[in-house]
């Protein structure tokens, strides 16, 4: 899975942050054009490079916004390894009987190919609407984003998954590299929603998904031939089989977390 660890290097902050990546915008920008002659996105999948322009909100290790930057100089392992950080959401959708619907990500990802993850998981992005400073501002915007992402990757509708439903847990942060170019950095916010759903799945974005209990999801872990994504399997290492057992039952005492947990 590699090092999800978060090393000693330098605090990004609002002062330092252009100094240090000058291709972050201070000001929360809506486009962010990536070059057509990028050698970094260079034999991808177009749609998929297409998708690297979207506007990634750039944080401080507090969570709170400095500035904005386009998913591709967020992802890279060379600004990711300086300590550029943005912020992310993973959604975890169960169905009436308490299943979890996992989805496996497709091949022309540039990010965490063909491996299996939770519903979904993406970003927030830089545009009114899902943005916020103040964490319930921020989690409403997650939650719209989240409503966003669904329908993009698996076709769900929002009348399906209502921004109300979504339940925010807690803030991960972590850092994971995919390849020696790409990676993860993130201050990751947990969403819960149990909600029966129709879903077809894009597949550029998705090339498998399944409903999944308890002792389904430990069955795949065992499997070596199966790969996870980092966050995902982290999650479920610490918290995610605890959460399971309350979601009929219990569940408000993990809701609303304020901290952020450091993994």
């Amino acid at each position: 899975m590699g090092s999800t660890a978060t090393e000693t290097q330098t605090t990004i902050t609002a002062d330092n942050v252009l100094r240090l990546f000058p291709d972050v915008n201070t000001s929360l920008a809506s486009t962010h054009r990536a070059p057509t002659t990028d050698s970094d996105l260079q034999g991808y999948d177009e749609e998929q490079i297409r998708l690297m322009e979207e506007v990634c909100i750039v944080l401080d290790n507090d969570d709170n916004p400095i500035g904005s930057a386009s998913k591709k100089v967020c992802h890279l392992m060379k600004n990711i390894d300086q300590g550029l950080l943005h912020r992310a959401f993973s959604v975890f959708l169960f169905d009436s009987n308490n299943r979890l619907l996992l989805q496996q990500r497709a091949s022309e990802k540039i990010t965490f190919p063909d491996m299996w993850t939770n519903t979904c998981c993406s970003h927030p992005l830089g545009v009114p609407g899902e943005t916020g400073a103040e964490l319930e501002d921020a989690v409403q915007g997650v939650r719209r984003a989240a409503q966003r992402k669904l329908d993009q990757e698996l076709g769900i509708q929002a009348k399906q998954v209502p921004l109300d439903k979504f339940q925010f847990l807690t803030r991960i942060h972590y850092k994971a590299p995919s390849d020696g170019k790409w990676g993860e950095h993130e201050i990751d916010y947990i969403l819960i929603i149990k909600a029966d759903v129709d879903h077809t799945a894009n597949p550029n974005e998705v090339q498998d998904s399944k409903y999944v209990r308890q002792e389904d999801l430990r069955k795949m872990f065992q499997d070596g031939s199966l790969k996870f994504t980092p966050w995902f399997k982290l999650i479920c290492n610490t918290m995610l089989f605890e959460w399971w057992d309350h979601l009929d039952e219990g569940l408000e005492k993990y809701k609303g977390e304020t901290g952020i947990r450091r993994m």
